[in-house]
């Protein structure tokens, strides 16, 4: 495919591996973390969001537009209908205060790389390139291939951003088109990993040790949430299987954070995890003190 779906291309990231790099985020996942820092990511189709404290009160354009009766008025505003939206995208362009607003657009591949090649100067100063993120990228994996395929052809490095959590033969015919994976563990715990995101881990844990094998330098990265994944066991487990993949190279430790939960209400979808605060800088340095009696180092990334 030379199409895909898309959230947003990030200039300048520093966080999605080495250097300076564009961050392509994809649409589309089979996992529905609980902490989802992204809902706007999980599915793989265009989708309406609608702000509330954007809306102008009693203002009717987005519903006259709307030729399925999708938008109601509901008090001084309006919900959203989204059994009968058809994402036309009619009531976006009518709200010129951006309340409605669709998330995700269609790219080809030229397009992609037209934007990527903006910042070739960057990577080469700093040693950065492309990622691409999610969602799981691998969810529109002929897309993602071709996105690596050509940023080769163009000598820029490539990262890829993945759950693991895909068919081995679609993982492996990417590979050879990536310099490193950023490979997320959620839980060793199955079955706790499947109550957090509702899959189990056994193809996450098998296609890491795939991807070691094969020699491709891997990231590990360790979402730490206080209370649900931070015991002793679980970061043993932990510990172990990571000092079993050949190819690791880094361990990164990711604090539980809040940024992304105003989203869920965009999207009209429940944030399940309202309760959970964010972890403070002492636990995190426990974490990392628990890990390194293992042999592991890791950085924590806030």
């Amino acid at each position: 495919m030379d199409e895909g779906t898309i959230v947003k291309i990030q200039k300048f990231s520093i966080q999605d591996g080495p250097g300076i790099r564009t961050t392509i985020f994809l649409k589309g996942c089979p996992l529905r973390c609980m902490w989802c820092s992204n809902p706007e990511t999980q599915n793989p189709f265009i989708e309406l969001a609608y702000d509330q404290t954007k809306c102008t009160p009693n203002c009717s354009k987005c519903i006259n537009s709307c030729d399925n009766m999708a938008i109601e008025r509901e008090g001084e505003y309006i919900r959203i209908n989204r059994s009968k939206c058809n994402l036309c995208g009619k009531c976006v362009r009518v709200c010129y205060h951006r309340a409605l607003i669709l998330i995700g657009e269609k790219m080809n591949i030229s397009q992609v790389l037209e934007e990527a090649e903006k910042d070739q100067p960057f990577y080469e100063k700093s040693g950065g390139g492309v990622t691409v993120s999610g969602g799981e990228p691998l969810y529109q994996p002929e897309f993602t291939k071709k996105i690596f395929k050509e940023c080769k052809k163009k000598n820029i490095s490539t990262t890829i951003d993945t759950t693991g959590y895909v068919n081995w033969d679609i993982l492996y015919k990417v590979l050879k088109y990536i310099d490193l994976v950023l490979y997320d563990i959620k839980c060793m715990d199955n079955e706790k990993h499947k109550k957090l995101t509702g899959v189990d881990n056994h193809l996450i844990i098998e296609n890491a040790k795939k991807v070691s094998k094969e020699g491709i330098p891997l990231i590990l990265r360790y979402p730490v949430i206080p209370g649900i994944n931070d015991d002793t066991e679980n970061l043993t487990c932990f510990a172990e299987f990571a000092n079993a993949l050949t190819s690791l190279s880094e361990v990164h430790l990711l604090p539980y954070h809040r940024i992304g939960v105003n989203k869920y209400s965009l999207l009209d979808r429940e944030y399940l995890m309202a309760d959970l605060q964010q972890p403070t800088r002492e636990h995190m340095i426990k974490i990392k003190k628990t890990l390194e009696p293992f042999g592991i180092n890791p950085l924590i990334i806030s």
